[in-house]
């Protein structure tokens, strides 16, 4: 999706959204539980606060060349599925060894990630996704994740999310991670394997297909996508992300 508002500027400010799209998650060959699978409908929820980013800043007109891409797919077991101990190619060119097929939404974000800096070249980056288990353990139904090395975005984000009620904290993408992921038969490995810093390792795998980018965050949002959010004792999308990402549009349009 792309929107192109108009602008007294010859060239708004551009940014890219990236929202992960798995439409349902049965782990593949590293199969989930039962419980609670039926909510893994909801692993769509970073490509559903793209898409209502995209038509909200539309409807309000924002002068701001916005572009967002999202990565679809399901993650089902069949006779062709990824196993563990495959290793993949990737849009970049980077091989990839699949630790973990429940670690699947990395992969495609990856590949969006990429694609993004490629063909668009924004000046702020943006991902949303609902990743790992373990950004939920460590805030539960309160806020999201947020991995970012530039501090500046980083706290927009966080100021954007305090004004809004969609609430994200800051945590570290420090290099000394950076090893977790290393793989002996590919360039990088999908998953460290480990019971710890699973939210850490996971923004670290995507932080490998940015390129580098100056301006770039990842918000991991598993457990603010889909909950009980008050109207109802039903769990339900929560649309999390479209209110804080609308807002931090506007501040960063009336600051570039």
């Amino acid at each position: 999706a792309e929107y192109k508002g108009k602008s007294r500027k010859k060239n708004p400010p551009k940014v890219g959204l990236v929202g992960k799209g798995v439409t349902f998650d049965t782990g593949g060959i590293s199969i989930k539980g039962t419980r609670n699978l039926h909510y893994m409908k909801s692993d769509m929820g970073g490509a559903a606060a793209v898409l209502g980013t995209v038509e909200a800043a539309a409807r309000l007109k924002l002068p701001i060349h916005l572009i967002g891409i999202v990565p679809a797919t399901d993650n089902c077991v069949d006779a062709l599925a990824i196993k563990p101990g495959d290793v993949i190619g990737s849009y970049s060119g980077k091989t990839i060894e699949v630790i973990d097929t429940d670690a699947e939404g990395r992969l495609i974000l990856a590949d969006g990630l990429y694609y993004m800096q490629k063909h668009y070249a924004p000046e702020v980056m943006i991902d949303l996704a609902t990743l790992t288990g373990s950004s939920f353990r460590t805030f539960g139904f309160e806020a999201a994740a947020l991995f970012s090395k530039n501090t500046r975005l980083a706290n927009q984000l966080q100021s954007s999310g305090d004004k809004t009620g969609e609430r994200c904290w800051r945590l570290p993408l420090w290099d000394v991670y950076g090893p977790e992921m290393d793989s002996d038969i590919a360039d990088i490995k999908n998953y460290h394997g480990k019971p710890f810093a699973g939210a850490i390792t996971a923004a670290k795998f995507l932080e490998a297909f940015t390129n580098d980018h100056s301006a770039w965050a990842h918000l991991d949002i598993a457990g603010v996508a889909f909950n009980s959010i008050g109207l109802s004792d039903d769990k339900s999308g929560t649309g999390y992300g479209v209110q804080l990402l609308v807002n931090y549009l506007s501040q960063y349009i009336s600051k570039s």
